[in-house]
């Protein structure tokens, strides 16, 4: 099973295996990872998801839809180039070993 790996703002790091064709939130929030809220449950209306994706894959990842890239522009935490929303990003094999660092603050 593909591994993500969480940093949170203080360096802390969770490694949480995803299953295929999971979204990130949910294993964040299935696994209790702090500071990933996902108050909208994925629906893209909340914006308390927010992830820095590791550069490296970034690039692998699909360009965010308006909706998504409309989001990105009311979070918590200033917007960076890599900027996400964790529900947004479904897990394959070919992210494994991805790390995102968790936005601070997400509300």
């Amino acid at each position: 099973m593909p591994r993500v790996i969480f940093i949170h703002p203080n360096g802390e790091r969770d490694e949480v295996d995803v299953p295929i064709g999971q979204s990130l939130m949910l294993a964040a929030t299935a696994h209790d990872i702090q500071g990933i809220v996902g108050d909208c449950g994925g629906a893209m209306s909340c914006a308390t998801c927010h992830v820095m994706v590791e550069e490296s894959f970034a690039s692998m990842l699909p360009a965010p839809d308006e909706t998504e890239n409309q989001m990105l522009d009311y979070t918590a935490a200033p917007r960076q180039p890599n900027s996400r929303l964790s529900c947004q990003i479904v897990m394959s094999d070919t992210l494994d070993g991805m790390s995102v660092r968790i936005a601070d603050p997400q509300l």
